[in-house]
């Protein structure tokens, strides 16, 4: 049997050096016993393909932090057991993160609630700012590492997209004038044009902190892209709705072999029919708006 090839990316080894650079800071600076563990967990939050997926995450943890923080020492000003105060606590707790709707888990701020509540060694306010301040380090390395150091950059796998898209376009296009009845359907452009909005979505997320600029300009590109896409797929569309298609006009022809096309479908433009102005119509608007698209795309 097979190994199965093991393949380490990017942002696994951007977790690693921060965690590693957050210990070591915090080690310098930090104010609780365990600060090597609270920086390490706040650094591998930080460390996400976005740098809005990464603000979020950071924020959820700095919420989940104060939250049990404050539950823990209110609750050991009250007179009950560690354990009463526990259960009080996390059902708080659980509560509130519903009320809210926090997507984030409850098991953070929970398990800073029961360290305050259960060790009698700890000064509860001082643990708990420390337990902020641990947190905080590890998330601001964690954040500085994933924006600066090989900050997650999608833009060739949007790039590989649209020209897969391009690929997709040209054989709908010789299965259509392939000769036979047989009309192909759309389904697996749409299915990468979903796609393209998503990479879209994650390259929008990004702050490219030494790049704005070209990411700007990249983001504007590509939304160009996609929506000479969309549109171009609506046409698509039409002729796959077609019982056959028409026959094209020896322009239309001409482009679609320049373009790389094999044609197939015999039939000479001898007469105009509706089907054929139907046919070439939308045959014309497809071609225009793929040399568009392949114009944006090169476009630096």
């Amino acid at each position: 049997m097979a190994l199965k090839k093991v393949s380490i990316g990017l942002r696994t080894v951007k977790t690693a050096a921060a965690i590693l650079a957050a210990m070591v800071i915090v080690d310098q600076f930090g104010a609780t016993s365990s600060r090597l563990i609270f920086a390490m967990l706040g650094a591998m939050s930080a460390v996400q393909p976005t740098f809005r997926d990464s603000l979020e995450t950071s924020a959820a943890q700095i919420v989940g932090v104060v939250y049990g923080a404050l539950a823990g020492v209110l609750l050991t000003m009250l007179p009950v057991s560690p354990l009463s105060a526990v259960g009080v606590g996390v059902i708080a707790l659980i509560t509130l993160y519903n009320t809210l709707h926090l997507t984030a888990s409850p098991s953070l701020p929970c398990f800073i609630l029961v360290m305050i509540c259960t060790d009698t060694e700890l000064a509860p306010i001082s643990y708990a700012l420390g337990r902020i301040w641990d947190t905080a380090i590890g998330l601001g390395v964690g954040m500085g590492i994933n924006m600066l150091v090989f900050p997650y950059d999608n833009s060739r796998k949007i790039q590989a997209t649209v020209e897969s898209l391009d690929r997709d376009l040209l054989h709908f296009l010789e299965d259509m004038f392939d000769g036979d009845d047989h009309l192909p359907g759309a389904d697996s452009m749409n299915r990468k044009i979903q796609g393209l909005k998503k990479q879209l979505e994650i390259f929008a997320n990004q702050r490219l902190i030494l790049h704005l600029r070209r990411q700007r300009q990249e983001l504007e590109r590509y939304q160009a892209c996609e929506r000479k896409a969309g549109e171009l797929i609506s046409h698509l569309e039409v002729l796959a709705q077609l019982e056959r298609p028409g026959r094209l006009s020896p322009e239309n022809r001409r482009r679609l072999e320049a373009g790389g096309a094999v044609v197939r479908d015999p039939r000479p433009l001898d007469s105009v029919m509706e089907l054929d102005v139907v046919t070439n119509f939308h045959v014309d608007k497809i071609l225009s708006l793929r040399r568009e698209l392949l114009e944006a795309l090169e476009r630096h």
